[in-house]
């Protein structure tokens, strides 16, 4: 029995390993190349070990390509996306846990069907809709739809949160003649912070990563572009300068590794209530 169950380990590890090295080889492909000293044309045969480092690529995305600009505009635009959209998302995620009004479920169930809408299906309406408030190529106009395109998504993530969180902690506060606000504020939000971290990484990496939205709001606006324009910006019509781009993509995604590697340890756990009633 016990030969079984090591030949089981060893076929898992065995697939885990080749499933490893499946999802990771682009990006070692893509690492390799960016050090590749070439122009519009990826080396044949592909190679991992580029045949010398340089750092041409680099020096170009940061210093010709300006990649300070569009990287300001990127953190501007996650930063306050993601503060905005969580903190408004909480406030309705508690209200629909912890607050009983008329029509809760009903306004619940639009909110999980606005899910279900493909998001490219209104970016139609949202773009008139912006248009009409002069929100159109502004970074405002833009947050406000990442904004309330998040709302949704969220509040249906951190309700299932709060709803796990015993309510004998709120009457405590209740007894003690605390508000709504009181348990919102001193209860709710430091037992959440693993699901608000959880969901923040998620937000913020969606924000940083889109470029349909942000081109379409945005428009031909140069100043204002994000990095995902920048980098998209960088395939020619006819050739493209891979090396470049390879460069800029890596840049790019050091913040979202960065980012992971700090929130990781609040990320969602259980138990983070337990003990916490009042005797």
């Amino acid at each position: 029995m016990k030969i079984y169950k090591d030949i089981s380990q060893i076929i898992l590890w065995f697939v885990l390993i080749i499933g490893l090295f499946i999802f990771t080889l682009p990006f070692i492909f893509m690492i390799s190349n960016s050090f590749e000293k070439f122009t519009f044309s990826l080396p044949f045969p592909p190679r991992l070990i580029p045949k010398e480092f340089v750092w041409d690529n680099y020096k170009e995305i940061l210093d010709k390509q300006r990649l300070y600009k569009y990287f300001l505009n990127s953190t501007i635009v996650t930063v306050t996306t993601t503060f905005f959209g969580i903190m408004l998302a909480a406030l309705s995620a508690y209200g629909f846990a912890r607050i009983n009004f008329k029509g809760k479920e009903v306004i619940f169930k639009i909110y999980l069907f606005t899910l279900m809408v493909p998001g490219v299906l209104n970016i139609i309406p949202q773009f008139i809709i912006l248009n009409s408030i002069n929100m159109i190529a502004t970074h405002q106009g833009l947050i406000l739809l990442y904004v309330g395109t998040g709302i949704c998504g969220t509040t249906f993530f951190l309700r299932g949160f709060f709803e796990s969180v015993p309510r004998e902690l709120d009457e405590s506060v209740v007894m003690d003649g605390g508000s709504h606000w009181i348990i919102f504020r001193k209860i709710m939000l430091p037992l959440s912070k693993p699901a608000l971290a959880t969901i923040s990484v998620m937000m913020s990496q969606g924000i940083w990563d889109d470029f349909f939205t942000a081109k379409v709001v945005l428009g031909s606006k140069e100043s204002l572009f994000t990095l995902p324009i920048m980098v998209q910006r960088l395939h020619g019509q006819h050739a493209t300068k891979w090396g470049l781009v390879f460069a800029a993509a890596i840049l790019m995604l050091i913040p979202i590794i960065v980012l992971y590697s700090i929130s990781q340890k609040y990320f969602v756990i259980g138990g983070l209530s337990e003990g916490g009633v009042k005797g």
